[in-house]
């Protein structure tokens, strides 16, 4: 994916486990192409009280966490002794001096690239709050890239601006990778006491429910811009994960999933590509890559 290189296409999902190296470990052993990180913020957050997640009927989840997470400088040493595990480094923050100041917490560690949340859909003042201005998403990509040589990618979602401007604006400003999607904005009701469930009131969806959704993103910034595109949002087959390399996308997130299969997803879904691909005649992933745009 330009600059970036897996041996796999398959990635953990931001959010999903925890923020502990033992546990990256375990994940890229079971087949994870690479690990992203909890979106970490420069200073430490706790989050929002329970109840944060919500199961939702037909599948998937809502959640508002509140991006929860160490802060920067304290990740930086727990990943600090990190060979092997092709990390990911999630970041989230409201101005371009916060990831400046994120980004140098990690210069002597082994990144493999940072993704930049400007998406999160259920904390004020940053992620879509910051997605939806595409002035500052130039800003604050301008500031990473400058501020290292480790590949940078963007997590995009759906705000109240189109997001293909977001995703425009990230390119212009030399990105090297996009993400889509995030989770969507959502919510649930108690009947009975007839209040919001989550402490929050508003959630973000994720799981099957919006992987319709973040497909049709993929298609359309693949067939309007040259960019590596990473999927995320609902994947849990390998037939999910056929139709986002179709899509346009070069790699896949697999997120919500990992609580129905555990770890065990990861080489479920190598294993389903590669029969799929000897089944077609198709030696690299990059043959498959935007096939349906030429339908």
């Amino acid at each position: 994916m330009g600059p970036i290189k897996l041996e796999r296409p398959i990635m953990l999902a931001s959010g999903i486990l925890g923020i502990s190296l033992d546990v990256f470990k375990r994940i890229h052993q079971s087949g994870a192409g690479a690990v992203v990180t909890k979106s970490l913020s420069k200073e430490p957050w706790e989050g929002y009280p329970n109840p944060t997640i919500f199961s939702v009927k037909g599948g998937g989840w809502i959640n508002a966490v509140g991006l929860s997470n160490p802060g920067a400088t304290n990740f930086a040493k727990m990943i600090s002794q990190n060979k092997d595990v092709p990390i990911i480094v999630s970041l989230v923050g409201s101005v371009g001096e916060d990831f400046e100041f994120m980004v140098s917490q990690f210069e002597n560690c082994n990144v493999t690239a940072y993704e930049l949340n400007l998406s999160c859909p259920h904390v004020a003042k940053v992620g879509l709050e910051v997605g939806d201005d595409p002035e500052l998403v130039k800003k604050i990509v301008k500031t990473v890239k400058k501020s290292t040589d480790v590949p940078v990618i963007a997590k995009v979602g759906l705000g109240t601006t189109h997001y293909l401007n977001t995703v425009g604006a990230c390119i212009d400003s030399g990105i090297d990778a996009i993400t889509a999607i995030n989770t969507l904005r959502a919510m649930a009701i108690d009947v009975e006491t007839q209040r919001p469930i989550l402490s929050n009131k508003i959630g973000g969806l994720s799981g099957t429910p919006i992987k319709p959704v973040a497909l049709r993103c993929v298609f359309e910034i693949s067939s309007k811009y040259d960019i590596p595109i990473i999927g995320c949002g609902g994947i849990s087959t390998w037939e999910d994960a056929i139709e986002f390399f179709l899509a346009g996308a070069s790699a896949i997130q697999i997120g919500s999933a990992i609580g129905d299969n555990w770890l065990e997803i990861f080489n479920e879904i190598n294993v389903g590509i590669e029969k799929y691909m000897e089944r077609k005649g198709i030696t690299k992933i990059e043959e498959m890559i935007g096939r349906a745009k030429k339908s």
